[in-house]
């Protein structure tokens, strides 16, 4: 059984930034498209980013304050929010597919247990 694990969630004032992590197998990390939800109170879960090999993306949502990166080397996937704001507070989920659209949350084949994220203003 694959498994991810996110890691880096907690408690931030707003117009600062952190990292999220999500480790995974090697099998998973080097073939499958990776990628960071997002669910907050109240909401449905929303694509946050997004990436395979060195193909990166953050959706439009973010508004240039994301950037995911990869260490192959430990075969992780960050997440990096900067000028964080109140709405950033949800918990955060990291998500596995072999293929298909990178924000179509229903056909990702794993997830992580979720990190929770809240933003202070």
């Amino acid at each position: 059984q694959e498994e991810l694990v996110e890691s880096g969630g907690g408690w931030v004032q707003a117009g600062g930034s952190l990292r999220l992590s999500c480790a995974a197998s090697e099998h998973i990390f080097s073939t499958y498209i990776m990628a960071w939800f997002r669910r907050a109170p109240g909401n449905q879960r929303e694509y946050v980013a997004g990436m395979r090999n060195l193909l990166a993306s953050c959706a439009d949502l973010m508004e240039g304050r994301c950037t995911i990166s990869r260490d192959n080397a430990k075969n992780t996937v960050y997440l990096q929010m900067s000028d964080v704001i109140v709405e950033d507070t949800a918990v955060y989920y990291c998500a596995a597919k072999k293929t298909g659209t990178w924000s179509n949350e229903n056909d990702y084949e794993f997830w992580g247990q979720g990190t929770q994220v809240t933003v202070s203003s």
